[in-house]
C-alpha cells in the first residue's frame, strides 16, 4: 500500500471509529495474531545519560633550574574539559538516525536505517505518549527502557493509532 493511502486509511478509520487497515510486511516475521497497521519512515532519537569519561590531565613538563625537570598540570584547561565531560554525559536525546518503523497490534518495530536489526517496542511497556514541542515530534516513554522520540510527517498519526489500539 501507498504511503499516501495509509495515511487516509489510518485517518478515516480513527476518526470514524473504524477497524484500523492491515498491511502484509516483507521482511519481517510477526508474532502469531500481531497485525501490522502502518510501515512508514521516520527519525528516532533515544533520551539518556551516560558515564562521564574524564580527559586525561592536560600540562606540561617545566624545566626549572632548581627544582629540576617537573610537570606542570594546566588548571584552567583541566577545569574546561571536565565541565566538557560532564556536559556531554548529561541526559539529552542520543542516536539520532532514520528508521523504519512498524506500527502493529503489539507494539512498534523499529529498523534503524543500514542495519536489518529490528527493535521491539511493545504496547505493553508503554507508560506514556507526549506531543513535542512542534508538530510532527512525538515522545513514547516505555517502563523498561529510555523514552523514545519519533519525529517526521508521521510522528502525529502513529502518535493518534497507538492511543487508539489501547483504548
Amino acid at each position: 500500500m501507498a504511503i499516501e493511502d495509509q495515511a487516509e486509511h489510518l485517518n478515516q478509520a480513527i476518526t470514524h471509529g473504524t477497524a484500523l487497515p492491515t498491511l502484509s510486511v516483507p521482511g519481517l516475521d510477526l508474532a502469531p495474531n500481531e497485525v501490522a497497521h502502518a510501515d512508514v519512515m521516520c527519525g528516532t532519537a533515544r533520551y539518556y545519560a551516560t558515564h562521564t569519561v574524564v580527559p586525561p590531565e592536560a600540562g606540561y613538563y617545566e624545566v626549572h633550574p632548581a627544582f629540576g625537570r617537573r610537570w606542570m598540570p594546566n588548571r584552567r584547561l583541566n577545569a574546561r574539559r571536565h565541565r566538557e565531560a560532564e556536559a556531554a554525559a548529561q541526559l539529552q536525546w542520543r542516536d539520532h538516525d532514520t528508521a523504519r518503523v512498524l506500527l502493529t497490534s503489539v507494539g512498534l518495530r523499529l529498523c534503524p536505517s543500514g542495519t536489518a536489526l529490528w527493535l521491539p517496542f511493545d504496547h505493553s511497556l508503554l507508560t506514556g505518549i507526549t506531543n513535542g514541542a512542534t508538530a510532527g515530534e512525538v515522545v513514547l516513554s516505555y517502563s523498561s527502557c529510555p523514552p523514545l522520540l519519533l519525529v517526521g510527517p508521521w510522528a502525529d498519526l502513529l502518535a493518534d493509532t497507538i492511543r487508539r489500539l489501547l483504548s
